[in-house]
This record gives structure tokens, sequence and C-alpha cells, in this order.
């Protein structure tokens, strides 16, 4: 499933092709994703100004005069801008029309993915319980550690609730502890400030990181033929188990915590 960074990098990538243009209206050839398209969402879009592009956790929120796109990438999915006339392929299930021939095609195998027009965005049940942004003002070392006191579930699990902060996932989550030396399996409650300092600092460091490498190394949005999928990091723990510790040499640890692969290294994470 596409993490944060990818979700980001798509949002830089379309974004520059679709701003201050008009809706012209909408195709829908596939409405069953993992919530129905509207079925009325050419009718409801039509004639407005896309005013910006924005992202919620996983979620880009496209931003109208009188309401907002929701479009979540589910499992499979990924974004292209076209011309309105590039030959349909399976599994293009929705098509936005903007004025200028363009065309945003939302193209999902799976079907996870969600695309829908919302009214009121910030009281949709997606979004409206969401944590504050990795990147954002709100996400420091004493916000993660006044919200886990009294928490006995794993850090690694707090790290990833959306309730807590949004958008951590499992890749970045693994490599964030590691980075900031925390055994993935410390009760969140028994942390202290300066750990989780540590800690905030390292989740931003490698959510950057991982933004600035998918805009160096990308797909052309614009090419029809083109795939999301995981940047090509240097990971220093996910996905190495029994691998050599980059720090100390040691064999790193696989284990599971809350059904997620989760590596780590006994003698560093502590």
């Amino acid at each position: 499933m596409p993490e944060l960074p990818e979700v980001e990098v798509t949002r830089l990538g379309i974004s520059p092709h679709l701003s201050g243009k008009n809706l012209r209206g909408a195709i829908v050839r596939e409405s069953r994703l993992r919530l129905a398209v509207n079925a009325d969402l050419s009718a409801q879009v039509a004639g407005q100004k896309l005013e910006q592009i924005r992202r919620r956790g996983k979620y880009l929120l496209l931003d109208l005069q009188r309401g907002s796109i929701l479009i979540h990438l589910g499992m499979s999915g990924h974004l292209r801008v076209l011309p309105q006339d590039t030959p349909v392929e399976k599994h293009d299930h929705v098509d936005l029309l903007f004025d200028q021939d363009t065309c945003l095609r939302f193209h999902d195998p799976r079907r996870f993915g969600v695309l829908c027009w919302l009214k009121e965005v910030d009281a949709h049940p997606l979004i409206a319980r969401l944590g504050p942004e990795p990147l954002g003002d709100d996400f420091s070392g004493t916000y993660l550690h006044a919200q886990s006191r009294q928490r006995q579930i794993p850090v690694k699990a707090f790290l990833m609730d959306a309730h807590q902060v949004v958008g951590v996932g499992n890749i970045y989550a693994n490599e964030a502890l590691f980075a900031a030396g925390i055994d993935p399996r410390r009760p969140a409650g028994r942390i202290s400030l300066a750990r989780y300092t540590l800690l905030a600092a390292a989740v931003r460091s490698v959510l950057e990181a991982a933004i600035q490498q998918g805009g160096t190394t990308l797909r052309d949005f614009t090419r029809p033929d083109g795939r999301n999928g995981y940047f090509r990091l240097s990971l220093a723990v996910y996905g190495r188990e029994g691998q050599a510790c980059i720090r100390c040499g040691k064999a790193l640890q696989g284990i599971r915590i809350g059904g997620r692969a989760t590596t780590y290294c006994s003698h560093c994470q502590h």
C-alpha cells in the first residue's frame, strides 16, 4: 500500500498540471471501489475550479470551490494526468475532466481505493479522527509523550495508530525507531520525553528523506504507463531480518507487532 511519502510525491507530481483549472465533469466507468463513487459525481464537480491539492495522511484532497474530492490510492491505485482522448485501459475507473483537454485518470486494479465527492471533508469519518501530520508543527516529542502516558501497547503500534499521528506506515515506523534507538516492543507509556523527542525527529527525517528520494527518482505523472510504487530507499532495518546491523554488525531480529513485520537490532535498540 502506498505510504505517506508516495502519496505526497503523487500530490507534488500532479498539482502543477491541475491547480487553478476548471472541472468540466467526470466519467465513472466503475463505481464499486472501497467506498462507492458518487452517482452524481460529474454533476457535483462540473463548473468548479480546483483551488488546491493537499494531503491528509494518506488521503489526497482536491479542494474545489464548494467541496472536495477525496482520493485514497488503496493497495494498487495510481493517478495520471493525460490528454482526454488517451485510450482507456482495463481498471481505469474514473476520469476527472478539466479544461485545456486535461484528464486526471484514476487506475485501481484491486479496487481498494476511494474517490468520492464531499461537501464537508473535515467531518467525514475517514478524516475526522486523524491525528496530527508527522511533518506538521503539531507533531513533536512533547505531543507523543503526552499521548502515550499509561499506554502499555508496543511503541511501534502506538506510532502507527492514525489517531495518534497520521500516515506513519510500517516501513517508516521500523526505520524511525531504529534511528532513535528505541526497541519497537517497549511499552509506549514507559518511554521518556527525551527519547520521544528523538523519535519525533527521526520520523520527520525518514519521511522527508523518502519524499526527497521520490522527487528525484520518480516516474513521470503525465505518462499513461506510469506506476506508483515504493521508492528505492536505503533501508536500515525494514526487510533485512537476519542481516547485519549497519551500526553494530549483529544480526537483525524479526518479529510481528500488531500483525505487521517488525525488524530491529536487539543491541542498538532498547
